[in-house]
């Protein structure tokens, strides 16, 4: 870490681990219009329930190659063979529940493409269609939070209450919750909106 780096004011969760900085420095507060990226970071903070995202980061990639990358259409495949395979799997979160609301995460997913509806858009319509910018003591959980869950569970998807949407949300720049005085917050709000793709 050079001596730059060190300096710079950030997050106060994020100076607890280098890999979380790392995260904090490069991916928490982007905004994200890309379905498929979406989905998989709302599948993993499923996972995160009842544990530490730091948990969930350090898997990650152990994640992505048991999930074949999360690609909707191979996971939306995913038989029992595939559950044990990954309840076995000791580099992953091994919790049955999860894996199964992923395997139908993904088969929703499926089903709204083949519908002609997009991800990305049906979260960020929710959202109002732009990254909100906040100040002050940052919650756990909104109201807006609180209508994605909603909206989400309507849907069929599990593992998605209120307080892991909004943690989500922060994820995804929906919210760019970076605390006033860390050098993010003002980079991040300066990301222009991008372009809505379809998966």
């Amino acid at each position: 870490m050079n001596a730059n780096n060190a300096q710079k004011i950030r997050c106060s969760w994020a100076n607890t681990d280098p890999l979380l900085q790392l995260y904090h420095d490069e991916e928490w507060g982007v905004p994200n219009y890309d379905s498929r990226s979406l989905w998989e970071l709302l599948m993993l903070e499923g996972f995160q329930a009842g544990l530490s995202w730091l948990t969930v980061l350090r898997k990650r990639d152990a994640f992505r190659v048991a999930f074949r990358q999360f690609d909707p259409a191979k996971v939306a495949r995913f038989t029992e063979t595939d559950i044990q395979r990954l309840l076995d799997d000791p580099r992953i979160i091994r919790a049955r529940a999860k894996i199964e609301a992923t395997i139908k995460g993904a088969r929703i997913f499926v089903e709204m493409e083949k519908s002609g509806e997009d991800l990305a858009s049906f979260l960020w319509e929710i959202a109002g269609g732009k990254p909100i910018q906040t100040k002050g003591p940052r919650p756990v959980q909104t109201d807006l939070a609180v209508e994605m869950s909603q909206q989400l569970k309507k849907r069929g998807f599990k593992f998605v209450g209120p307080v892991i949407v909004y943690a989500f949300m922060q994820a995804a720049g929906i919210v760019n919750d970076h605390s006033d005085e860390c050098f993010r917050h003002k980079a991040v709000m300066r990301l222009k909106r991008g372009p809505l793709k379809s998966g």
